[in-house]
């Protein structure tokens, strides 16, 4: 992969990373400054319903930052676009589609076959 694109991956890689830390932490001041008191049980419930389904997010979102962290490595460590398993290439398509991936589509296929076969 030439500078340019992999420039071009970095760039889409810091905005995500800034998307996904400004989210994290207007999550983050919204829980702390709340204050909602609920008489009622049943509107309490749902409001602890929404905040674990937030906090879930949130720590999909947690797992993902490492992930594009990771990637930025491999475009300063030039291994960027190259799969971990079979050292080829991993098509642009994949990678505008995922810019996290660390593995080319064969190699992803026959992972998720053996995860499907192994019962995880």
């Amino acid at each position: 992969m030439n500078k340019r694109k992999q420039e071009k991956f970095r760039k889409r890689l810091h905005q995500e990373l800034e998307r996904l830390i400004q989210d994290a932490s207007l999550t983050l001041n919204g829980m702390t400054h709340e204050k909602a008191l609920f008489p009622d049980p049943t509107d309490r419930a749902a409001l602890e319903a929404d905040r674990n389904f937030l906090l879930r997010i949130r720590d999909r979102e947690r797992k993902l930052i490492l992930k594009i962290r990771e990637a930025l490595n491999r475009i300063d460590e030039g291994t960027f676009g190259i799969c971990e398993q079979c050292g080829g290439e991993i098509s642009e398509s994949r990678l505008m589609a995922r810019p996290v991936a660390t593995l080319c589509v064969d190699c992803k296929r026959l992972q998720e076959r053996r995860e499907k076969l192994a019962g995880t």
